[in-house]
């Protein structure tokens, strides 16, 4: 009976041992997590930093401390939006020309401002011919569930006379956050020469592309970095600052507080409410 006793109260501390370590990681995460949102939220509504949460989060995980406060720089960094990408970028396949897609029509057709972005991408594509071409986004037609923005993106561009080989297509992206996320993942695993991305997008989505795209390759530690744009000029269609907080909430990890976020301030000309990714 006592060897018994003895041999439970063993039990129970090697399962407390292994219990409360991750539960105090968990709680530490959370409170991290926490900071992220605050410093975010702070940035988008006030524009200035909240150094507190800054502080907090660097004393909780001093390496995503030292991240987040390198992504609010590049929040607050100048830039200038391009018509056409520069002349002096790679001539060979380590830079990667990323087209953002745009929600297609009801019946998976494209829609004319994801048809003029596909024009400067195809002007880059010619500008840059060992550049790798990204094509991304993924099923938004409400009656033509097999058709996704990047593949017909891609069906367009080899019409053009574009090689196929050249052509990336990642078609399960629903956000910008996840074009970063996805096109990241594809790159690393398959493209590890790509070191250097031009962003391609209508004028409007440039200043999120090229803060969700640089802010993923800090958090995941890539080598690959955002070196320059070209953009369609839209009419109109705006993307507020605390659209582009949600989407770094998003990259965060936090689905649901991002889109939250989303909804409350989705204000792209034109486009139905986001569907969450199941």
């Amino acid at each position: 009976m006592k060897s018994g006793l003895i041999a439970l109260i063993l039990v129970l501390c090697v399962t407390l041992t292994i219990l409360f370590p991750a539960v105090a990681e968990d709680a530490s995460h959370a409170a991290a997590q926490s900071q992220i949102e605050r410093a975010v939220v702070s940035y988008a509504a006030t524009g200035t930093r909240d150094e507190q949460a800054l502080s907090a989060l660097a004393s909780l995980d001093a390496s995503l401390g030292e991240k987040w406060v390198r992504i609010l720089d590049l929040w607050e960094a100048p830039f200038t939006v391009h018509e056409k990408l520069p002349d002096d970028l790679p001539q060979d396949d380590s830079l990667c020309l990323v087209g953002l897609g745009f929600q297609l029509n009801p019946d998976g057709t494209m829609r004319d401002e994801l048809l003029e972005r596909l024009k400067v991408l195809l002007a880059a594509s010619e500008q840059y011919p060992n550049a790798f071409i990204v094509c991304t986004g993924g099923g938004t037609a409400a009656d033509e569930p097999t058709a996704t923005e990047a593949g017909r993106m891609a069906e367009w561009l080899e019409l053009q006379g574009v090689d196929p080989a050249r052509i990336i297509v990642e078609d399960h992206s629903l956000t910008t956050a996840q074009n970063a996320i996805f096109t990241y993942d594809i790159l690393a695993e398959r493209y590890p020469q790509v070191k250097q991305i031009a962003i391609i997008s209508s004028d409007y989505h440039i200043p999120t592309g090229i803060l969700l795209f640089g802010a993923e390759a800090i958090l995941r530690d890539s080598d690959s970095t955002v070196v320059s744009n070209a953009a369609w000029h839209a009419p109109d269609g705006t993307l507020s600052a605390m659209f582009q907080a949600g989407a770094l909430i998003e990259l965060s990890g936090d689905m649901e507080t991002a889109f939250q976020i989303y909804y409350e301030t989705y204000d792209i000309h034109e486009l139905p409410p986001l569907q969450i990714n199941p």
